[in-house]
């Protein structure tokens, strides 16, 4: 098994190394460039996460108009074997 490198080297350009220094230090949100570019990285994380609810809602949305659902019997794994059926 691979041992878990705890640091990142990444070129970057001039512009994006102007905007990361500009959006970091005193006078900012961010103490240092490197806490900036891991709310940068959180923040696109949470977005795609979000985007996976989001198409499970709109998936839930198109059972729902396809009469593709069951009711809720009690039994949870029970309903999802069910449904994983009904979906065949």
């Amino acid at each position: 098994m691979s041992k878990l490198s705890h640091s990142l080297n990444l070129p970057l350009t001039d512009e994006l190394k102007k905007f990361i220094n500009e959006s970091s230090g005193q006078g900012t949100l961010y103490s240092t460039p490197s806490e900036f570019v891991r709310d940068l990285i959180r923040k696109e994380k949470r977005n795609q996460e979000a985007l996976a609810l989001r198409a499970s809602i709109i998936e839930g949305y198109q059972d729902a108009i396809q009469d593709r659902t069951l009711e809720f019997s009690g039994d949870l794994r029970s309903d999802l074997k069910r449904y994983k059926d009904l979906k065949k």
